[in-house]
């Protein structure tokens, strides 16, 4: 408007006046307060032979606006919504006018006022300081210079944020590169933003991108349990022997017998595990610190606990073997305790919560792999052929069923400790919630 000093009309081109503009602005406005895109069209008649300048970009005639839809996905609000409950601040950065980026972020649910929408010109007021205050409440920016997105980036980053960056123009490749994760579009993408990003993301769907931080958090997770169970039953194992010779007993295993035991009932399980499928609840969590360990939280004391009981219910069920039966029964009983305790402790493993809860059956993996460890375990034992390799016996009704008893034990011990854990955290939160009242 500023460049155009006249306007068509049916009757006519005249003089543009100051409430043509002012009838342009408002109508500029109430298209964009619709989520619509505003053109604004205007021409102006040259000589035929003329040098184009810049000059002649000025003197123009107002024709009309054009108003566009571009309306988002339908599945965008419930992404930006499961975004919002992960921890995820979804922040918008577009060229739009700011009244369009507010209504369709408003529809997204990004921002609910538009006193969290800023513009480009805003940006340019600001300090760096001042900027990284500012970010952390504003939700839209709009109007952007291809600078603004890098500065938006590294205020983000500097408050200690982890910043995924989308995009699709050679303009947006800047604020890709500082990103800790550039995501470009892989349709409408061009091949300088692709260059530039971490990813690209092949269906242009911000959904996926969703999907891909749930798949990742469930990688992690199953990560996380595999090593969790390795450590723990290569604590058993060592406690077993350790605790034997400082105690005095004959060695409760042979080197043969813990060969056997790492091989079948350490591997599958932790392949099993490595393939759980993702827990209901881990779009509900906040997202984990960067720098954090994967052993934060209290799980080395976890897994040392674990490992001891693992330990120790291998020793009891050595003792009582060697003590009613004979030193072989012993080392048999223990053989077979430890193989089983360690597959059943898998289901332990696989979830904070109780196994009843998040269903037993659900990994057919986990199963398979019980269901195999059993029957290696029972073959070594029962066959004469490998029972001699590993110098073991046959095992009587009733030492079978002692070592069964014994090998059940780290289900029960673990539904106990979830259950307290369970309760003192509804007791923390009851408390906590009690407290938020009287305040």
């Amino acid at each position: 408007l500023d460049l155009t000093d006249r306007i068509w009309t049916e009757n006519g081109i005249r003089e543009i006046t100051k409430e043509d503009k002012e009838k342009i602005q408002s109508q500029n406005q109430e298209f964009s307060m619709e989520g619509l895109r505003v053109l604004a069209f205007t021409y102006r008649e040259i000589p035929e032979n003329h040098v184009l300048t810049t000059e002649d970009e000025k003197h123009l005639v107002f024709l009309g606006l054009i108003a566009m839809m571009d309306p988002p996905r339908e599945e965008s609000r419930a992404a930006v919504a499961e975004c919002i409950k992960a921890g995820i601040r979804p922040v918008m950065i577009t060229g739009d006018h700011k009244d369009t980026a507010y209504a369709v972020a408003s529809q997204l649910g990004i921002c609910t006022n538009i006193e969290d929408c800023m513009t480009g010109q805003e940006i340019d007021l600001l300090s760096d300081e001042e900027l990284r205050n500012t970010v952390k409440r504003v939700r839209v920016f709009a109007r952007v210079s291809p600078e603004n997105k890098v500065q938006i980036v590294k205020a983000l980053k500097a408050n200690g944020n982890i910043v995924a960056m989308t995009g699709d123009g050679v303009n947006d490749s800047p604020a890709l590169k500082n990103a800790d994760i550039g995501i470009a579009m892989g349709k409408g993408g061009t091949d300088v933003a692709k260059n530039a990003s971490d990813m690209i993301l092949a269906d242009d769907n911000f959904v996926t991108i969703i999907e891909a931080v749930r798949q990742g958090r469930t990688i992690y997770d199953n990560i996380k349990k595999a090593i969790h169970f390795l450590i723990a039953t290569n604590i058993g194992e060592i406690t077993t022997i350790f605790i034997g010779l400082l105690s005095g007993m004959e060695s409760p295993l042979l080197a043969i017998q813990l060969l056997w035991i790492n091989l079948v009932t350490d591997s599958f399980p932790a392949i099993a595990l490595g393939l759980e499928r993702e827990e209901e609840e881990i779009m509900n969590r906040k997202p984990r610190n960067s720098k954090e360990s994967i052993f934060a939280g209290g799980l080395w004391q976890k897994i040392i606990t674990e490992g001891v009981m693992l330990g120790c219910l291998t020793l009891f069920a050595f003792s009582l073997g060697t003590r009613l039966f004979g030193l072989t029964v012993g080392r048999t009983m223990a053989f077979v305790s430890l193989g089983m305790l360690e597959l059943v402790h898998s289901f332990n493993v696989k979830s904070e919560e109780s196994i009843f809860k998040v269903g037993v059956f659900e990994n057919k993996y986990l199963i398979g792999s019980l269901l195999l460890g059993t029957l290696l375990q029972v073959i070594v034992v029962v066959v004469p052929y490998f029972a001699n390799i590993f110098e073991l016996v046959p095992l009587t009704g009733i030492q079978w069923i002692y070592t069964g008893m014994i090998s059940v034990a780290p289900i029960v011990v673990g539904e106990v400790q979830k259950k307290l854990k369970e309760i003192g955290k509804n007791k923390k939160l009851y408390l906590s919630s009690k407290n938020s009242i009287n305040y």
